[in-house]
């Protein structure tokens, strides 16, 4: 379950290998709306290794549309961990590590500094006594100090906060090269220990191994560790600013500081660089991870809400968890709107719910605008509720402490959608025993005479014209 197995792993479709030297300054030009992942093989660098979701659908061998239901379906696994004494994570143990030694680059136009953007980091919560994972990106200070943004809500930020009250540094490892499955883990919130976590979304036992400078546990197939810590002086240096998720610079932020103490890796090592921001969001890792962690917190959430929901898709170019649609076999009236009640409250992220009927595909953008302009009445179908918690991050907010909400019924009573004939039933002599038979419709009479033409059955219900009529489906009738 390494990283560069799953590299070696895709097609020429999904991975674009560079073999020529490249520079680290053409790194962010080389993947920035690249829809494969990018291998620059001269700096032993990958990049959106999980920027699409037949990607992400590939590391857990499955198809697109069939990846949120088998990550839920692994969740419902008893992640084992099993501790080892010897990893290839730890092939080498760097004995002067130095942050600037790495293949870093400068990922977008105005960034603080260079940024390692893919690093999974591993924390010990006392408190509850299980290990906490998470992703944050390191912004390089200098050979052994980074800055780390810890200023959204989450575990690793409460976990720091109570470690400064207690004027007690923080340890922590990242993880730089991962196979896709641990980053989805990654950036899933769910309660008892991540490790396990990462287990039960591998599907098989995850082998861990202890750091060299620390005592937290991290995967044994791991490419590179970073060891350190967190010093317990709290938010105190500048950091960013940065490119954030949603394509957009995020403001200078004071956060704290993360100190190197080792750095072990395996001897063929591939580091990892992850795509954020930028014109396409779509094909970056950040909206892909987002997007499957939106849709596992939306399909529980609708659990318990409703019956009949059949799909959920976050759409990856609103970051991956803003614009959500949900497909529901509507059971009574109100169906709708429970489920839109029921995502807007289950995650801070999403700001739009479109509720479809079943015949409306909702991974199909055409169908989604089909649906949007036939199917809804602004005065009638829209539900705006205000007053929620937002991210920060969101330039619309314009400094507001609360954001609004919007949900789309796009629901209404089932009607056939025209689709080219399919001439299917039972055969008849005539059109006229065809219709003694009962009601038909054009092409069930085509099919009851065979016919590959058509026009030959207009000749034959002109002749029954004064016998017939239509009934109110359209159906052609004898009187």
């Amino acid at each position: 379950m390494r990283l560069r197995e799953f590299l070696e792993g895709l097609g020429q479709d999904e991975l674009h290998k560079i073999e020529g030297q490249v520079e680290l300054a053409d790194v962010a030009v080389a993947l920035e709306g690249n829809a494969k992942a990018v291998w620059f093989e001269r700096l032993s660098l990958a990049g959106n290794v999980a920027g699409s979701r037949s990607r992400l659908a590939h590391a857990f061998r499955t198809t697109p549309r069939g990846l949120l239901q088998e990550v839920l379906a692994r969740l419902k696994n008893k992640g084992e961990v099993v501790e080892v004494q010897k990893a290839p994570a730890q092939e080498v143990v760097e004995k002067d590590p130095d942050l600037t030694a790495l293949p870093v680059h400068l990922q977008h136009g105005f960034d603080g500094a260079p940024y390692i953007s893919a690093s999974v980091d591993f924390t010990r919560d006392e408190e509850r006594g299980v290990t906490n994972v998470g992703m944050r990106r390191l912004m390089l200070r200098g050979r052994r100090e980074a800055g780390i943004d810890l200023n959204a809500p989450s575990d690793l930020r409460a976990i720091y906060q109570s470690a400064v009250k207690r004027k007690q540094r923080l340890p922590i490892a990242f993880v730089v090269g991962s196979h896709p499955i641990d980053q989805v883990a990654a950036t899933m919130r769910l309660p008892g220990d991540e490790l396990a976590l990462i287990a039960a979304l591998r599907g098989e036992p995850l082998q861990v191994v202890k750091c060299v400078s620390n005592d937290l546990r991290v995967p044994a197939d791991a490419e590179y560790v970073l060891e350190g810590y967190l010093d317990e002086r709290g938010y105190v240096e500048p950091e960013g600013p940065y490119g954030e998720f949603l394509g957009y610079y995020g403001t200078l932020k004071t956060n704290p500081v993360f100190h190197l103490t080792a750095v072990t890796h395996r001897r063929d090592a591939v580091f990892q660089t992850s795509t954020i921001s930028g014109k396409t969001l779509a094909r970056t890792d950040t909206a892909q991870l987002n997007a499957i962690r939106a849709e596992v917190g939306v399909w529980r959430a609708l659990e318990t809400a409703v019956r009949g929901t059949t799909a959920v898709y976050a759409s990856p170019a609103s970051g991956g968890a803003f614009n959500v649609r949900v497909q529901l076999a509507t059971r009574a009236f109100g169906d709708a709107r429970n489920a839109i009640a029921a995502v807007f409250g289950c995650l801070v992220n999403v700001k739009h719910v479109f509720v479809v009927d079943p015949d409306v595909d909702i991974w199909s953008d055409e169908q989604m605008e089909w649906a949007l302009a036939t199917r809804f009445q602004a005065d009638r179908d829209l539900v705006v509720q205000s007053g929620f918690r937002a991210i920060p991050l969101d330039p619309s907010l314009r400094s507001s402490q609360t954001g609004a909400k919007a949900g789309f019924d796009l629901t209404m009573q089932r009607m056939p959608t025209p689709l080219p004939p399919a001439y299917e039933g039972r055969r008849f002599d005539s059109v006229e025993a065809a219709l003694r038979d009962g009601p038909k419709h054009f092409v069930e009479l085509m099919a009851a005479r065979a016919s590959r033409d058509g026009r030959e059955i207009v000749r034959e219900l002109e002749a029954l014209r004064p016998r017939l009529a239509r009934d109110p489906d359209g159906r052609y009738v004898l009187k």
